[in-house]
């Protein structure tokens, strides 16, 4: 099927990019605001494109969006250039003013019929801002021009939140004079299916097919209709019917693969991948997909086969190399598993490097690992902070906690905003020993993030530990705890906190929400401790009873046990 040209920037996110003249006159806005620079250019004429686009961007940077829109504006209606155009709808869709880009857009249909990106732009614009008919109008207009034009993504990202204006939009396009297309058809199917409607879906869907069976958008349409009605026999029988009427399509036929692997039937995906790869040897998704099938299935030549493919891929590579090191590594070739986690790069660096380490931790290389670490920060200094970390983690399992603090005291002086560093040293220091350096350290956390939760607890229960500033503690918890308003662990640090200041009413709520969510012990223990305080002496044993059945042997309960009154309360 024919790709329409699809404008890029439908979402208004843009990335302002100046001229060199845009960064030589920059210098301007040291003597002169966007309203005296948009005085200086009011009485000249809109010819001079870049000075308007000048004064516009000014005006942006000085946040009178006004004076930008209205520049952009007349500029896109008085001028033929499609940059311009573009660029103020860019404007105008990045600060939601859609009456503005609808004006741009309609001007453009107006100067420009037949230009398809400007009609794509329309009907998008009308579609966000409710202007249905507008809308359908301008999707007949599309598909007049170009029948085969897939309509799909004009709705991406704005289709009605509403089941109110789902109807009024879906009852726009079936009033529409192309409401047979096929095109619109599908954007009718794609609306009832938001809605919930799968059997009209399919039959809107079925319609569409008819006229044009080949197009794969719409096979898988019907496929992801069918697996939503749950009917598994004519979701099967229709991937075959597709990948035997159209053997070419790869993407039908890697489609009806995943379809196996999401229905738990690996081996008959493999089988489906494998016969794609024989048709299609330098086919990359069907390798990689078949490698990660293959390991899956415990096939581990097939998966090395496959990912081997991949090495030198541009999409795949790192996956690849990533996966072929789980593979060795789950037989137990160490060597070869490592020697693959190194090749790792992008966004699967940390976690290659973490199974790296654990290698070396599993065969007591824990000095290796720590030497590996300090070659990986010459290599790839980008990931800095993590390898510090990953250094210190070895250094505490060593026992050597001193070295520890003196590796991450080294990595703050090279990286001194970096919080996650400075986190790591708060989870080292002693809340007692370290009490000032600890105090220092949690202080200069908030600073960078004031509202982190996590960050925000760990100064709660701190100060909670040392049992002194403990008004100040409280507040801190109660922030992290409106940012993270269900954390255990939040919640359990606001339960101590007002345990130690004697409110028993609040430690019992908290630390009950606490003990609900996590089922955690220590949390337990503390809130029947909290409940023992409150007189709730029933409750009490009810929370004792629980802990005792489900860790028996946690050292602190003996404790509590001995807190029950045998006159009161018979043990079970």
């Amino acid at each position: 099927m024919r790709q329409l040209y699809r404008p890029k920037h439908l979402n208004g996110k843009t990335i302002r990019q100046y001229s060199t003249t845009f960064l030589l006159l920059g210098s301007m806005s040291s003597f002169a605001s966007a309203p005296a620079i948009h005085a200086m250019y009011a009485e000249q004429s809109f010819e001079h494109a870049l000075q308007q686009s000048m004064v516009a961007e000014f005006a942006l940077e000085y946040g009178d969006t006004a004076t930008a829109l209205h520049n952009y504006t007349v500029l896109a209606i008085r001028n033929d250039s499609t940059l311009i155009k573009q660029r103020a709808l860019d404007v105008a869709l990045e600060y939601n003013d859609l009456q503005a880009a609808l004006d741009i857009a309609t001007h453009w249909v107006e100067q420009e019929p037949q230009d398809v990106p400007a009609l794509f732009y329309l009907s998008h614009i009308a579609l966000k801002a409710h202007k249905y008919d507008l809308a359908a109008k301008t999707l007949d207009k599309i598909v007049s021009i170009d029948p085969s034009a897939d309509l799909e993504q004009i709705l991406a990202g704005i289709s009605p939140e509403f089941a109110q204006d789902q109807e009024i939009l879906r009852k726009a396009l079936r009033n529409s004079q192309e409401k047979n297309n096929p095109s619109i058809l599908a954007l009718i199917a794609a609306l009832e299916a938001q809605d919930g409607l799968y059997v009209q879906a399919l039959q809107n869907i079925n319609r569409a097919l008819r006229q044009r069976p080949k197009s794969t958008s719409f096979i898988l349409m019907k496929a992801n209709l069918l697996m939503a009605l749950q009917d598994d026999a004519a979701t099967q029988q229709w991937f075959a019917k597709a990948s035997q009427n159209n053997p070419k399509n790869i993407d039908l036929r890697l489609a009806e693969a995943r379809y196996y692997i999401q229905m738990n039937q690996q081996q008959r995906a493999l089988s489906k991948l494998e016969s794609i790869i024989k048709d299609h040897p330098k086919a990359e998704e069907a390798l990689f997909i078949a490698g990660l099938t293959s390991i899956d299935l415990k096939q581990d030549q097939k998966a090395e086969q496959y990912l081997v493919e991949l090495r030198s891929s541009a999409k795949y590579q790192n996956e690849a190399y990533y996966y072929l090191a789980i593979n060795a590594q789950r037989k137990q070739h160490y060597e070869t598993a490592q020697t693959y986690y190194r090749m790792v790069g992008g966004s699967l660096y940390m976690v290659s490097r973490r199974n790296m380490l654990s290698i070396f931790e599993k065969q007591g290389q824990l000095d290796d690992g720590l030497r590996f670490l300090t070659q990986e920060r010459v290599n790839y200094p980008l990931h800095a902070s993590f390898l510090y970390q990953a250094q210190a983690d070895i250094l505490k399992k060593m026992g050597n906690k001193k070295a520890a603090l003196a590796l991450l005291d080294e990595a703050i002086q090279a990286l001194p905003d970096d919080p996650e560093l400075i986190y790591a040293e708060v989870l080292l220091l002693d809340p007692y020993a370290d009490r000032d350096k600890l105090d220092q350290t949690l202080k200069q956390l908030l600073q960078l993030e004031p509202n982190s939760p996590t960050y925000l607890n760990a100064y709660a229960y701190t100060l909670a530990l040392q049992n002194r500033r403990l008004k100040e503690a409280r507040l801190y918890a109660e922030r992290a705890l409106n940012f993270a308003p269900e954390q255990a662990s939040i919640l359990d640090t606001l339960g101590y906190i007002a345990f130690l200041q004697n409110d028993f009413d609040t430690a019992v709520k908290v630390l009950g929400q606490a003990y609900t969510l996590s089922q955690n012990p220590n949390i337990g223990i503390r809130y029947a401790k909290a409940l023992y305080m409150q007189g709730a002496l029933p409750q009490f044993s009810e929370v004792l009873q629980q802990l005792k059945k489900n860790h028996a042997n946690h050292p602190q309960l003996q404790q509590l046990d001995s807190l029950i009154l045998p006159v009161n309360i018979k043990k079970s």
